[in-house]
């Protein structure tokens, strides 16, 4: 390919399945990413982490720190500052139960892979280094499910911070896909005093790296990344400062974007709406395992 879009072996066999009405698509499970951001000289950095080759799910390519929701991120005794889950609640489409779960695995899953905590003490204070022994217990046993978030937010006296978070967009994966996710992405700043680190089991590597960089670097077919991935970074070019970036926020629009495939003279058209450059073109003769 000429570029680094992440693109399965077995697509075009589940897709024809699902033109001709023998795959019923799985039910999307939430989930929630986070683009966490710094500043440059020039332009906000992105972390990302590069998925493990040996991942069933996009393996080898670069992502943001994210997961699903744990069931028990809906709980109610989540101690919570920022917006209140009625608000987050319009925001991002859901019942009040689902936002808090949603926003709260968005919190959790940067924490766990990334090392920052997006909390504090109180609702206008955030902690600072979070790399000592005892936090990285801590971490371990959130990661583990041995504690929930909840229980460890309440343990350590904390409080959610959801106003330091920004809702961006929300895609869900397309229909054919073996493993599906109703995702919402965040943008959130970096907190001061706080560094990131590679925690995550799932990932190789970890970067700062400007849009930009990362956008080329997928253009000459040098970094895999998924079609929402390549799209994030596209629409975080035009922004100067990390804060830039999150008072755009509010006015993004979050309609869910869903790929879509279509028979069309003699071949599959397989297009994700609102973002052309991903339209895959997919001749109905490809042999099984093709790409």
């Amino acid at each position: 390919m000429a570029n680094g879009q992440w693109f399965p072996q077995d697509w075009p066999e589940r897709i024809r399945a699902l033109t001709e009405g023998t795959l019923t698509p799985v039910v999307p499970k939430r989930a929630a990413t986070v683009m966490l951001l710094k500043d440059t000289d020039r332009t906000p950095a992105v972390h990302m982490l590069r998925r493990r080759a040996s991942m069933a799910f996009a393996g080898g390519a670069y992502a943001y720190p994210g997961g699903g929701v744990d069931p028990r991120d809906d709980e109610h005794h989540v101690r919570w500052a920022g917006p209140t889950r009625a608000w987050w609640a319009h925001r991002l489409g859901v019942d009040e139960a689902s936002a808090q779960a949603i926003v709260c695995a968005a919190v959790r899953e940067t924490y766990e892979e990334a090392g920052v905590l997006l909390a504090g003490p109180s609702a206008d204070t955030v902690v600072g280094d979070t790399t000592g022994d005892d936090w990285e217990a801590d971490r371990a046993a959130v990661a583990a499910r041995e504690v929930s978030f909840a229980e460890f937010l309440d343990r350590r006296g904390l409080v959610l911070r959801s106003d330091l978070l920004g809702a961006w967009t929300r895609w869900i994966t397309p229909e054919f896909e073996s493993r599906r996710y109703d995702t919402w992405f965040f943008v959130a700043a970096l907190p001061k005093g706080q560094r990131t680190r590679n925690a995550s089991t799932e990932a190789d590597r970890t970067v700062w790296i400007r849009p930009q960089e990362a956008v080329d670097g997928y253009d000459k077919g040098e970094l895999l990344m998924m079609p929402p991935t390549v799209a994030t970074l596209r629409q975080l070019l035009p922004y100067a400062t990390a804060a830039d970036v999150l008072a755009a926020a509010p006015g993004r629009d979050m309609t869910a974007v869903l790929a879509r495939a279509r028979l069309a003279d003699g071949e599959i058209v397989l297009s994700w709406p609102g973002h052309d450059e991903f339209t895959k073109h997919i001749p109905t003769d490809l042999p099984t395992g093709g790409a």
